[in-house]
């Protein structure tokens, strides 16, 4: 397993929240970009966006969700990055997005958001 994949293992065990399949669209803004991008997966903690062009780690970034999705309004929420990964052979290229602290009312929206796509894909 080349070194990448194996931080990528190794960062799935310390996570706080369950991830699920996700192929929505997401906008991300931070540092004068805007990306319209594929979710691959998501959770109550943050998103892995797939994209070429990932920001630099430590951006702050504006992350919009459901716009236009059959689940319902759109989350919004800032989120900062905290890896990034390049073109590889075994993962596709993105970053990962951590969520800053969520309200009540955000948190149920995402939630709501999670169970739809854990619906949607349930064998991936």
């Amino acid at each position: 397993m080349e070194g990448a994949a194996v931080e990528d293992l190794a960062s799935m065990d310390n996570r706080k929240s369950g991830r699920v399949t996700s192929r929505m669209r997401c906008w991300c803004e931070g540092d004068n970009v805007t990306l319209y991008s594929r979710v691959g997966n998501l959770s109550e903690g943050g998103l892995f966006l797939r994209t070429s062009t990932p920001m630099r780690e430590g951006t702050r970034t504006a992350v919009r969700l459901g716009a236009g999705e059959e689940s319902g309004q759109a989350f919004q929420t800032m989120a900062k990055v905290v890896w990034t990964r390049q073109n590889g052979k075994s993962w596709p290229p993105g970053m990962g997005l951590q969520f800053e602290p969520l309200d009540a009312t955000s948190l149920e929206r995402l939630r709501q958001i999670i169970s739809h796509e854990r619906a949607r894909w349930p064998e991936a």
